[in-house]
């Protein structure tokens, strides 16, 4: 069997499948591209790490994507397209990928891009201590890489897993100098960390900005980039704005030119101003979820588990802090992907009745002086501990909702804390919560199921598993069977709802506003998250 990355159509790239925008596509009154000039952005999350290999925050995927660059990207259907690879071969056993790769590719530092390269990144991936995460999952079935000749590696697996592809379109799948491979600022990344892409990052003041400048000697893009050649602009700038108001506040006074995570109440504001440009996408991977601990009362008993989501009037509680624009999640799958089972829409919830039969018949039939739930004298107390550098869309004044009315119509007692990321990472790995947060913006929701199903998964901090399950998400990754994959990963969805595994609350969605003479702004194709500042440009 062969498949070649050079046969596939081209798709646009940027400014493409937009939810919604205030006037046409953005950029629509930029004009035609312009070359040059200094662009600010605006960004709700400042990132734990300038290393693509480690990262795992949705919204630094634009900053990512500037000056780091995989062997492929995606198109519109999710399919792949070739970027630093040409083209590439499967066996007919599925257990041996060969990747043709471009040979005009040079790093930001002068190395050239080679296959020697390619194996080192792998080889890096694969050190102690340094992508578990990365090495347990994506590439569990990893075998070895060869390097056949300087254009040519050989990718090896133990057994077929197609989700091979998706990490080499991956951030995590982006390639790295071997020069900076050595760097002691490896973990942190910075201007000692390149990669070969359009900007390279020269500048970074923690908890302010990072700058980026142009790559005059770009000329590798992707064919459904936009344009060929470098950048249009000559460099970026992203402040570290993390409050929503701010953000939009130095949009509107001409501060900065573009901003993302546009909150729902200033959406209005940010439409009605006829020099501003708005659009928004659903993100694609996982909703984000309340996972329940099950190793531990008291979410070891299903009905309490029950109990929680049938507490909550979810609708009610997104309208409250996202007044309409927050699309209702029902599966642990986000509703934008190609997998997602809507036949579990309106299956359970908002049943307060059900909620305090099921604690009844839990042994939680007392209630303290503050109506709270008892049993045995103790209060039904969880908690969730939510890590700063991850909290976006406001999900901390989200948390705060879901308080109260699990409190109101159950009596249980949601103790909400918002820590930084070292904190929140010490209580988890204690096992000192009882729901814990998550979502996925990975492009295959196979890659994020693989996260969060099997037991000893990276993100498996709610307990349950399965033979059955594990199998179901093996399969799931050894098949390029779409229809099969679907009734696969349908089965997994029904299997952790019927548990009660999880709540869904929401579909993540990133916005974009900027100013209408900017042109080129949108979204990643099929992730739907923003896209990196490569084909942008500042109109006259």
């Amino acid at each position: 069997m062969r498949k070649s990355l050079s046969m596939l159509a081209a798709v646009a790239l940027l400014a493409a499948g937009c939810g919604g925008t205030a006037s046409g596509e953005p950029g629509a009154g930029a004009g035609a591209p312009v070359t040059g000039g200094s662009l600010t952005w605006a960004v709700e999350t400042e990132p734990v790490t300038f290393n693509p290999h480690l990262y795992a925050q949705a919204k630094a995927r634009l900053l990512v994507w500037n000056s780091f660059e995989a062997l492929l990207t995606h198109d519109e259907q999710g399919g792949y397209v070739p970027w630093l690879a040409k083209s590439y071969e499967v066996s007919a056993d599925g257990k041996a990928y060969t990747f043709k790769l471009r040979d005009d590719v040079t790093f930001h530092d002068g190395e050239k891009f080679d296959a020697a390269a390619v194996k080192a990144n792998l080889d890096q991936l694969f050190v102690p201590g340094y992508a578990p995460g990365v090495t347990s999952t994506q590439l569990k079935h990893y075998a070895g890489a060869k390097v056949v000749d300087a254009s040519t590696i050989e990718v090896d697996l133990k057994q077929p897993d197609v989700l091979i592809l998706d990490f080499f379109a991956s951030p995590q799948g982006a390639q790295i100098s071997p020069k900076s491979l050595k760097s002691p600022d490896l973990k942190a990344g910075g201007p000692d960390v390149v990669g070969t892409g359009p900007f390279i990052l020269d500048r970074y003041s923690k908890g302010q900005e990072v700058h980026y400048k142009k790559n005059p000697a770009y000329k590798w893009a992707p064919a459904n980039a936009g344009h060929q050649g470098p950048a249009y602009l000559d460099e970026v700038t992203y402040r570290f704005l993390k409050e929503s108001s701010v953000r939009v506040g130095a949009l509107t006074s001409g501060q900065v030119d573009v901003i993302e995570g546009v909150p729902a109440t200033e959406q209005g504001l940010v439409k009605a101003d006829p020099s501003l440009q708005f659009a928004q996408h659903l993100n694609s991977g996982t909703a984000y979820n309340y996972y329940f601990n099950q190793a531990k009362a008291p979410f070891d008993d299903i009905n309490v588990r029950k109990a929680f989501r049938d507490a909550v009037d979810v609708d009610g509680v997104l309208q409250g802090v996202y007044r309409g624009t927050a699309t209702r999640a029902w599966s642990v799958l986000s509703p934008s992907g190609p997998f997602y089972d809507s036949s579990l829409e309106k299956s359970y919830g908002n049943d307060p009745a059900a909620a305090n039969r099921l604690l009844d018949q839990a042994g939680w039939a007392a209630k303290d002086a503050d109506g709270f739930r008892t049993k045995d004298g103790k209060r039904l107390t969880v908690r969730i501990v939510l890590s700063a550098p991850f909290v976006r869309d406001k999900r901390d004044i989200l948390a705060q909702a879901v308080q109260a009315a699990v409190k109101q119509s159950a009596g249980i007692d949601l103790q909400v804390k918002v820590v930084d990321q070292g904190t929140a990472t010490d209580a988890l790995n204690k096992g000192e919560f009882e729901v814990f947060d998550n979502s996925r913006a990975d492009t295959d929701a196979g890659a994020a199921l693989t996260l969060i199903v099997p037991k000893g998964a990276p993100i498996n901090r709610h307990g349950f598993t399965s033979p059955e399950l594990d199998a179901q998400v093996a399969a799931g990754s050894a098949t390029s069977d779409v229809a099969k994959r679907k009734e696969i990963y349908t089965g997994i969805q029904k299997t952790l709802t019927d548990n009660a595994t999880l709540l869904p609350l929401y579909a993540p969605a990133d916005q974009i506003a900027a100013q209408k003479t900017v042109g080129g702004v949108g979204f990643e194709p099929t992730a739907g998250v923003p896209a990196s500042a490569y084909n942008v440009w500042i109109g006259k």
